[in-house]
């Protein structure tokens, strides 16, 4: 079947699942025991450890201009489990689109995935944020003397796990998966093609990776 074919059956809305109703029908068993057992409304000790190790999150947030996500890492436990039902999160230096804090101001809902390099679960938390810039809690944050931009202070209201099918089908830990060196359109070929003002691709892929290095916070 080929892309066209696809897209026509895509394009045909006749067995959309647009209600719960309809979707029940399809998914008719529910959620198993375990899948609603494992829900905390805040963070219980044996979430803490996955929290703590892992190194890399996806922040979701909504605002007036729609849904973002973003991916926010540093050294393991960069998210600080401040109690039971707060965590923070130091935001780093960027490219100021600041797209996630924007969100926030307008909507404090959030969501959180992280993801632990070897673990086949991920950890899956919920709640609402607000933004500080109080010098002394970013001061507590900082890497390299330089202190976090601002902290999102979350106020945590679900965490539970979620099972590794995805990661195991996606075999996104595996060396064998690994893309070559060169294989996708590099950050400077996007940028020389898509933007209006004559970038260097080659000139800018050439100095990215010390850029980047001088740069992280």
């Amino acid at each position: 079947m080929g892309d066209a074919d696809l897209l026509r059956l895509a394009g045909d809305c006749s067995a959309d699942l647009a209600d719960e109703a309809a979707l029940r029908r399809v998914y008719d068993t529910g959620p198993g025991a375990t899948s609603l057992q494992k829900v905390a409304d805040h963070v219980h000790p044996l979430y803490r450890p996955y929290i703590e190790a892992a190194p890399f999150a996806v922040l979701a947030t909504l605002g007036p201009q729609g849904l973002d996500t973003s991916p926010r890492g540093d050294a393991p436990g960069f998210v600080c489990v401040a109690d039971a039902h707060t965590l923070l999160l130091p935001d780093r230096r960027g490219n100021q689109r600041i797209d996630s804090l924007r969100n926030i101001v307008h909507d404090p809902r959030v969501a959180l995935l992280f993801l632990i390099p070897g673990v086949g679960e991920a950890l899956r938390v919920n709640g609402n944020a607000r933004i500080s810039a109080l010098p002394a809690l970013c001061r507590q944050f900082a890497v390299d003397g330089k202190p976090a931009s601002s902290v999102l202070v979350i106020h945590v209201r679900s965490v539970f796990f979620q099972c590794a099918r995805a990661i195991q089908r996606s075999g996104l830990w595996s060396p064998a998966a690994h893309l070559a060196a060169g294989s996708l359109p590099t950050p400077g070929a996007i940028l020389e093609c898509l933007s209006q003002t004559g970038i260097d691709g080659v000139a800018y892929d050439a100095t990215l990776r010390a850029r980047q290095a001088a740069t992280l916070y």
